[in-house]
């Protein structure tokens, strides 16, 4: 890094200069372009480039639709970010006042959302006391989502583009991550949700170990990952009638009916849109643990879940409602579901996937997270990590995961969450197991 305190923060990355900005304890620089593509077609890498890159803006989000129920449990706002189709973009948030030629560990964040929903740079992703708190580099990656990213056809439309845009974003961070005081052999990716799910599909490629040396799965839902083909074959089908010149929101409002022809097949249609085996860059289904086990030496692992995940679920689902109207028995019902789809969709595929990897040569930890607000309906429901590891009073006050928890509570666990985050990341060893009293619990596979 070149340049004053007071200056603005200007870098000279491999791919050309950046200039980026000031923000309190951390600088900035937003909404770098990592790749390019046309739609339905794979990423290539931005050219680089000589005049200097003004790194002020956020990442556009991918186009996609509204989320209400999400908006009143994680107090976001839709059109939060404009959004575009040319949405390979990345944003790198650095601790003020590395000295020359410092290098400090890198974390590179995958947003969640159903594969359909959310972006890098949303303000409750904002990683500033993460990286002031731990002197870590976050990378906050945007990818294409839902019709955009995640769906082949019979036509020949490729599946996986956004899996291919993370890839190309993490090759990015390998070239240049160095000029901005990152170290490129200490890379951890991490994610929640279909991020987690991202991350551990990314270690099923060949050159992940060469990528990231560390992966934190956060909340993965793994135990939703197999037996999709039927579904996505008939998905494709509806989505025939998008064009490459569909109007972005139609192609959105095809993907919402899209959706619907999930229904049909289970369990596995609560995320409907995500990564299909058999199509690059993943093995066929019948190779997956394979491949995993290929790049398992490589790669160390943190992975679990909330001991509460299917929580956040039950408000808008109507045998719940009718459940939680039942005296005594109803809450004991709920609570029975609630345990029976977590261990599902997430909990027992987590154990799994750490079990696997330690047996083929890796080192992995399982944990759960057990956090929640005082008195609140969702307690440690999915999602609830993010207000520990992410954003600040203002970005989450009207957050209902939060509503009964003061934010001197939050910040506390938070705080201890960040570092232990940041612990596993710089590579200092966890020990065969530990917890942070009142937040998680882990021990290793």
């Amino acid at each position: 890094m070149v340049g004053e305190m007071n200056a603005v923060p200007a870098f000279a990355p491999p791919c050309g200069p950046v200039t980026g900005w000031h923000d309190g304890g951390v600088e900035r620089a937003t909404g770098i372009p990592y790749a390019t593509a046309g739609r339905f077609q794979p990423p290539v890498p931005v050219p680089d480039w000589t005049e200097a890159l003004e790194a002020t803006s956020l990442s556009p989000a991918c186009p996609q639709g509204p989320m209400p129920f999400l908006d009143d449990i994680l107090g976001t706002r839709y059109g939060e970010l404009p959004g575009s189709e040319d949405c390979q973009r990345l944003s790198i948030t650095v601790p003020a006042g590395l000295d020359d030629g410092e290098r400090v560990p890198v974390m590179v964040w995958l947003h969640g959302g159903s594969y359909t929903s959310g972006s890098g740079d949303l303000a409750i992703f904002d990683p500033s006391a993460l990286v002031a708190e731990n002197r870590v580099i976050v990378v906050s990656v945007t990818y294409r989502l839902g019709l955009f990213g995640y769906l082949a056809t019979g036509t020949g439309r490729p599946a996986n583009l956004g899996l291919l845009d993370q890839l190309e974003a993490f090759r990015w961070v390998q070239r240049n991550i160095a000029a901005f005081g990152g170290d490129p052999g200490r890379v951890t990716a991490f994610g929640q949700s279909a991020g987690g799910d991202a991350v551990a599909h990314l270690m099923a490629t060949p050159e992940a170990p060469s990528l990231f040396q560390r992966a934190i799965i956060q909340s993965a839902p793994l135990g939703i990952s197999r037996g999709r083909e039927k579904m996505s074959i008939a998905m494709g089908i509806a989505a025939e009638e998008v064009t490459e010149d569909t109007p972005a929101m139609d192609v959105v409002a095809v993907e919402g009916r899209v959706s619907q022809v999930a229904r049909k097949f289970g369990l596995v249609a609560a995320m409907p849109f995500g990564t299909q085996y058999g199509h690059p860059p993943l093995p066929p289904e019948s190779g997956i643990e394979a491949a995993w086990n290929a790049t398992a030496p490589g790669i160390e692992v943190l992975i679990g879940h909330t001991s509460d995940e299917a929580r956040m679920f039950l408000p808008g689902n109507p045998l719940a409602s009718r459940l939680a109207k039942i005296p005594v028995l109803g809450n004991a019902a709920i609570r029975g579901i609630c345990w029976a789809v977590t261990e599902a969709v997430y909990g027992r595929s987590a154990r799994r996937f750490a079990r696997r990897h330690a047996q083929a040569g890796g080192k992995a930890y399982g944990y759960v997270l057990s956090w929640a607000a005082p008195g609140n309906f969702f307690g440690a429901a999915h999602t609830v990590d993010l207000p520990l590891l992410f954003g600040n009073q203002r970005t989450w006050a009207a957050a209902g995961l939060v509503e009964g928890a003061t934010w001197d509570e939050i910040n506390a666990q938070g705080r201890a969450l960040r570092a232990f985050w940041a612990r596993f990341a710089r590579g200092e060893g966890l020990e065969s197991r530990g917890e942070l009293p009142g937040t998680l619990r882990y021990r290793a596979a």
